[in-house]
């Protein structure tokens, strides 16, 4: 259950759906630490929901890169002087 969810039944008032542009004044008042922590907790709960990149904690991903690819410069080097011709 979301944190708004809880503090609307905490207090047994009727919840209301804000917009952001109605949010935003609010949130460019904040010090910079609370805009962190608000940043933290709006990641915390988008990962909660497996909203972001499936990725697992510790795990390594190979990544290709040009790295260790000799060759690969004189390759484009071709490629892009075929273009201009």
């Amino acid at each position: 259950m979301s944190a708004n969810a809880l503090g609307c039944r905490k207090f047994k008032r009727k919840c209301e759906i804000m917009t952001l542009i109605e949010i935003l004044p609010a949130v460019q008042q904040l010090s910079k630490v609370e805009k962190l922590k608000l940043i933290r907790m709006l990641t915390d709960e988008l990962n909660a929901e497996n909203a972001l990149a499936p990725l697992e904690t510790g795990k390594t991903y190979h990544l290709p890169t040009p790295y260790n690819c000799f060759g690969a410069g004189s390759i484009l080097i071709d490629v892009m002087q075929k273009q201009v011709k």
